[in-house]
């Protein structure tokens, strides 16, 4: 029987990644420095925080509880509220008092007592849509939260209209039409081959549907969206399959011998129109935009020669680290060609980076500015990376102070690209307080222009959002 009394005394558990557990509501958090008063709007974040200690102290560490962070900046000030989602799965074990579900996607090590239970943790991107903050993971479908009070509405299924079993934790949001663009794999069950992508209208129906089939069945992590296509990488982050699961392995392992396919498929088109493009095994994860030229797609992403995922080693063997040699590329196919191969890579800068993210805005056009997480043996830099000067910036953070995901604020809706602030938070490994930083986007070798400090700190996010005032509001929905 596992011990579930006491915390892992491993680095996934301990320091900044101890978990944090605290609900909050903070006004007024102390601001050094100045934010901008045009500034209004709020900075969500979600992050695994178990509430009980592990069944298993070495489960991979995104196995935890999703917890909501809300930064609300209004009039040069800047309000904390924090919540954890309630999920089916939170309130099980909360009424419990411990842990019952086992190690990350493998319902063969969970409690008895939860057997084909609802296994969603909702823990790893948040973004508003038709009124609502869902949370995401790429394994279940969407939870609703309540834009303003983070209360937990329920379970979401686009009223009825999800098509799978499954809903990714990057989908997109055209800024053209509001539709929510996204996929899910595994649409059929655990380690199935199928994938099915969909559009979510603003009145949050999905109005359109095609099915397909992977290559292969693996972690199809994040995708890109264009005028007219839909593009999703598939790269070999390959699963274990149930036998696997039952001997104990992890639910994915890393195949350094497969290939890489790109899947572009047309929006609002048939599953059997996506065209596959592959090329030499190489791993990515995150995607910065991707936009059409004619016949050819561009698309931007974080590429690396191995493997980033240590959690996901290749199967009975250690983490290499080679991979973690990350830089933000760009795959060039030709839709007219005949050749199933990659027309064009570019790596477009050698600043060591990932969790890409630009100007959402411009999501599906070419676009000039993207901002990058740095690595440098610990995450603690932001990089800065103009395409059309081809030049890039770095602020470097203290050692001490590992970085997160930065997320573009734009000055106004219509302003030019790039137009605005970086918001990115940090924790001080030494106070244990985490703190956010404010940047003019496309100076920010300056330094921030205000840092906000917290009385206390939050686990490390994976993904967030920014949303302007007017899209905070009390949510008019209920839960599916």
């Amino acid at each position: 029987m596992p011990s579930t009394s006491a915390w892992p005394n491993s680095p996934w558990f301990s320091g900044i990644n101890a978990p944090c557990r605290v609900e909050a509501d903070i006004s007024d958090l102390e601001v050094i420095g100045t934010i901008p008063a045009e500034i209004d709007g709020a900075f969500y974040r979600v992050a695994a925080d178990h509430q009980f200690p592990p069944r298993f102290a070495n489960d991979v560490p995104f196995n935890g509880d999703g917890m909501v962070s809300m930064f609300r900046f209004q009039d040069g000030r800047v309000h904390l509220k924090s919540r954890y989602v309630h999920t089916d799965r939170f309130k099980a074990e909360r009424a419990a008092g411990r842990a019952l579900f086992g190690r990350y996607r493998n319902k063969w090590t969970d409690d008895p007592s939860v057997a084909g239970m609802n296994r969603n943790l909702a823990n790893t991107n948040v973004i508003i849509h038709h009124g609502v903050l869902l949370a995401l993971r790429e394994d279940s479908p969407p939870v609703a939260m309540d834009p303003v009070t983070l209360k937990t509405l329920g379970n979401w299924n686009f009223q009825g209209t999800l098509p799978g079993l499954t809903c990714s934790a990057h989908c997109k949001i055209d800024p053209y039409t509001g539709n929510l663009v996204g996929f899910g794999f595994g649409a059929k069950g655990d380690f199935s081959r199928d994938v099915v992508y969909f559009e979510v209208d603003p009145r949050g129906r999905v109005i359109h549907e095609a099915w397909f089939q992977a290559p292969y069945f693996a972690e199809l992590h994040d995708c890109a969206i264009t005028q007219h296509h839909i593009v999703i990488p598939v790269v070999p982050i390959m699963g274990a399959g149930e036998e696997g699961l039952k001997a104990g392995l992890t639910y994915y392992g890393w195949d350094p011998k497969r290939e890489i396919y790109l899947g572009v498929l047309p929006r609002f088109g048939r599953g059997d129109q996506i065209r596959w493009f592959t090329a030499p095994n190489q791993f990515t994860s995150h995607v910065m935009n991707a936009w059409e030229g004619g016949s050819r797609i561009h698309f931007d992403t974080c590429v690396s020669p191995g493997n980033l995922f240590p959690f996901f080693p290749e199967f009975g063997k250690p983490f290499d680290p080679s991979g973690m040699a990350v830089k933000l590329t760009r795959w060039t196919v030709n839709l007219d060609s005949d050749s199933p191969n990659f027309e064009r890579v570019t790596t477009l800068t050698d600043f060591i980076g990932e969790f890409p993210r630009f100007d959402d805005r411009f999501q599906g056009k070419p676009y000039r500015h993207g901002w990058l997480l740095g690595f440098s043996g610990t995450r603690n830099s932001l990089g800065h990376v103009d395409l059309q000067e081809e030049r890039t910036q770095v602020w470097s953070a203290p050692p001490t102070h590992p970085v997160m995901e930065p997320c573009f604020i734009p000055r106004a809706l219509d302003a030019k690209e790039g137009d605005g602030w970086i918001v990115q938070a940090l924790t001080n490994a030494e106070s244990r307080l985490t703190e956010l930083n404010l940047f003019e986007a496309t100076q920010i070798e300056r330094g921030p222009l205000a840092t906000v400090k917290m009385p206390l700190r939050l686990r490390p996010a994976y993904h967030g959002s920014w949303a302007e005032a007017a899209r905070i509001k009390p949510a008019r929905v209920a839960a599916e």
